[in-house]
């Protein structure tokens, strides 16, 4: 039987605080698909153990996070947004599928060669089998979709190749998932090296705009912004990478196109657009600071989001996991 509407699936890593970049490129494109999608989104907190972690700090970073999903619009009750730690089965098909998945696919991974090189004294098992567990959050929930920007490719490509190879030994079993390609935000990149995208790990707390940043910290990072010494305000992300990422903020965040931007600044100094740009996305993130601020105030509402999307979460993918265990010959659980 047809699913009356097509399941789509995403997450964000539990560490570090959220930047304007998930905001834009992703958070932002999330909120109006639960009409037409069943959205599950995760606060992928396993995932992020391959690095250590401050506990606390770790423990308070998901909850914010958790937070600023609902914050920024998403309905707990249309959407489910989970703990990936809450829910058991991601950890336990993510064994399995470590059984399917090759050691050359995961040599492959740009990923694990990028992580390894940042942190050369914790090159851990984990670290090398995470696109299994990966691949585990999007199949436990028959997932059709999955929004994925250009470093994510390789993760559902090998996905994508572990449910096929699964469901050439034991059936029809798992769905295949397709990369998802909405309305795309503009890629945001860091503000002191326009070459790099914005990270919530940087070093460099000026490169970052964080979604925690008050208005006056917005600004005064817009104003130390790297851009050139033409003193014009035009896109052109080769020549003019510092101005060309400014102007795509600006146009996300207030909904005018590039060419509107170049004309509304035309003559006028990067100290002028700098400013604008800073007060554009202080003005945006407003209305959000605000809600979360009520969130965190009273902790009920969001620890029943909490235990209610856990629940429905491990109600769903049970299901699959039920099914995989059958498929596999192993013994029955006694209910």
């Amino acid at each position: 039987m047809e699913k009356e509407r097509k399941v789509l699936y995403s997450g964000m890593q539990a560490t570090g605080r959220l930047t304007i970049g998930n905001y834009i490129g992703a958070l932002k494109n999330w909120v109006n698909l639960n009409e037409e999608y069943d959205c599950f989104f995760g606060v992928m907190d396993l995932h992020s153990l391959t690095v250590r972690q401050n506990p606390k700090e770790f423990r308070d970073n998901a909850r914010l996070i958790y937070t600023q999903y609902v914050a920024a619009g998403l309905d707990p009750k249309k959407n489910c947004i989970y703990f990936q730690s809450h829910v058991p089965t991601h950890a336990e098909l993510g064994w399995i599928l470590d059984c399917f998945t090759y050691m050359g696919e995961l040599n492959r991974m740009t990923q694990f060669k990028d992580k390894s090189a940042k942190h050369a004294d914790n090159i851990n098992a984990g670290l090398f089998t995470y696109p299994a567990l990966m691949a585990a959050d999007i199949l436990l929930y028959q997932a059709d979709l999955v929004p994925i920007g250009a470093d994510q490719k390789q993760h559902l490509e090998i996905c994508r190749d572990v449910a096929m190879r699964f469901n050439s030994i034991y059936g029809d079993v798992f769905t295949i998932p397709e990369g998802f390609f909405g309305k795309v935000g503009a890629r945001i990149m860091s503000l002191a090296d326009p070459t790099k995208k914005m990270s919530k790990s940087d070093e460099n707390v000026n490169a970052t705009i964080y979604l925690v940043d008050d208005r006056d910290t917005i600004i005064r990072k817009f104003k130390k912004a790297v851009t050139d010494s033409d003193a014009c305000v035009r896109y052109d992300v080769e020549n003019k990478p510092g101005v060309s990422n400014l102007i795509d903020i600006y146009s996300v965040i207030t909904g005018k196109s590039k060419e509107d931007t170049e004309k509304e600044f035309e003559g006028k100094g990067y100290g002028d657009f700098k400013l604008a740009v800073g007060e554009a996305v202080a003005d945006a993130l407003d209305p959000l600071h605000k809600k979360v601020d009520e969130l965190l105030s009273d902790r009920t509402y969001i620890d029943e989001c909490i235990k209610e999307n856990a629940e429905k979460a491990y109600y769903v993918s049970s299901k699959t996991l039920r099914k995989v265990h059958k498929k596999l010959g192993l013994t029955e659980r006694i209910r």
